[in-house]
């Protein structure tokens, strides 16, 4: 038996809570690693958290240490550790979400034979692992994150592991809504960040693609306290259950709308914009339901995407919705940002804008599509030259590739 496949059973067969523990044994006995450590993305996307455990230490930034440049190039990086021993850096990621790092500490000249020459494969200085030995070590943590992430349904481990500080009960219950922070697919990526990510309120996005299509829903939360998550939480679920009773995209939108209504009889009611889009031709549909905005980045120009604006969902009893046809093309860049972004005002005066918005969405226009919705939010938080964000920020980004 290969000693991958003897790492992946003992991830496979290991208890929720135990698999940074089992991960080290295999390692060890396997790959004569002296140490091993897992470090989780905080909700904010700014540091590396480690997994609680007797060695634990403070967290890495995710700009200026060589776990964060892993991190944000979701390739591995191998450091000089001295005394004879180089570290791995390896991403742990499942379908392009970024869940952290696994950082393996390794003897510079193993059995195996030596490593490659400094900076080759992708590797940092010097190298010390074969390009054999460290593939296998990126897709045994390609299987941690896989388990991670089934671990996160029995165990609250890893999500203690995210939280630089304490969430609010919204904040807990808006993360608890969310989907994945980012994906990919045939055709397409996505990525996504919420801000303030640890008191944010009813800001919300969520995703699917299944039977050939994506699906993408972005609100912008109303309200405050919990009342704002709680009236999010029941768009979205209602969301859900028409999509997956396979309803059409504006049929979607109007059982929301009466969910919506039903309860809140016109008091409460919530912006939403939704887009379908066909994976094989890149027809799509959209419902403008309300206040989010859609940019579009296409041969280098940022454009605003004018929508036929309709009612949000719960304003009025039974409203009558209708999708609007919208081709996307291979090599575009649609960002949506709710008004916590394009109406933010800055201490001077005056609002973030299209015009603002349209040059940090090209400032970001080589980043994958998983780092330009922070790196856009970053942007907004320095022009606000450090004073709070008065509401929920939230950028969405589809880059689509086509078949």
């Amino acid at each position: 038996m290969s000693r991958f496949v003897t790492a992946e059973r003992a991830l496979r067969t290991a208890a929720p809570h135990e698999l940074v523990e089992a991960v080290r044994r295999a390692l060890v006995e396997q790959y004569a690693a002296l140490s091993v450590e897992l470090l989780m993305a905080d909700y904010g996307l700014t540091s590396l958290q480690p997994v609680a455990g007797p060695r634990d230490r403070g967290p890495l930034s995710v700009y200026d240490s060589a776990a964060g440049r892993a991190f944000g190039a979701q390739e591995p990086y191998v450091e000089p550790a001295g005394n004879g021993r180089v570290r791995a850096h390896l991403p742990v990621s499942v379908r392009g979400d970024r869940l952290g790092v696994l950082s393996v500490t390794l003897p510079e000249d193993p059995e195996d034979g030596a490593g490659p020459e400094d900076g080759e494969d992708g590797e940092g200085p010097g190298g010390g692992r074969t390009p054999d030995v460290l593939g296998e070590l990126a897709e045994v943590a390609q299987v941690l994150g896989h388990e991670v992430v089934v671990a996160g349904r029995i165990t609250d481990l890893y999500l203690r592991a995210r939280r630089r500080e304490r969430l609010t009960l919204a904040a807990e219950m808006q993360w608890q809504l969310l989907p994945a922070r980012a994906g990919t697919g045939p055709g397409y990526a996505l990525g996504a960040q919420l801000e303030p990510a640890y008191a944010v309120r009813g800001d919300n996005f969520d995703w699917s693609a299944t039977d050939g299509r994506l699906t993408l829903y972005v609100n912008n939360g109303t309200g405050e306290g919990t009342e704002a998550p709680l009236l999010t939480s029941l768009a979205v679920t209602a969301l859900r259950n028409a999509r997956r009773a396979g309803l059409p995209i504006a049929d979607q939108a109007a059982l929301a709308d009466q969910a919506v209504h039903a309860h809140y009889r016109g008091h409460c009611y919530l912006p939403v914009l939704m887009l379908e889009v066909e994976l094989a031709t890149g027809r799509a549909q959209v419902v403008d339901a309300g206040s989010p905005r859609l940019l579009r980045l296409r041969a280098g120009t940022v454009e605003h995407v004018g929508l036929d604006a309709q009612l949000p969902l719960g304003m009025f009893e039974e409203t009558d919705y209708v999708a609007q046809p919208f081709q996307v093309e291979p090599g575009d860049r649609l960002v949506f940002v709710s008004d916590g972004v394009h109406a933010d005002a800055s201490p001077g005066g005056g609002t973030y804008g299209d015009a603002a918005l349209a040059r940090a969405i090209t400032a970001t226009r080589l980043l994958p599509a998983a780092e330009a919705p922070h790196a856009v939010l970053r942007e907004l938080a320095g022009r606000r030259d450090g004073s709070a964000a008065e509401d929920d920020a939230l950028v969405v980004c589809l880059d689509w590739h086509g078949r």
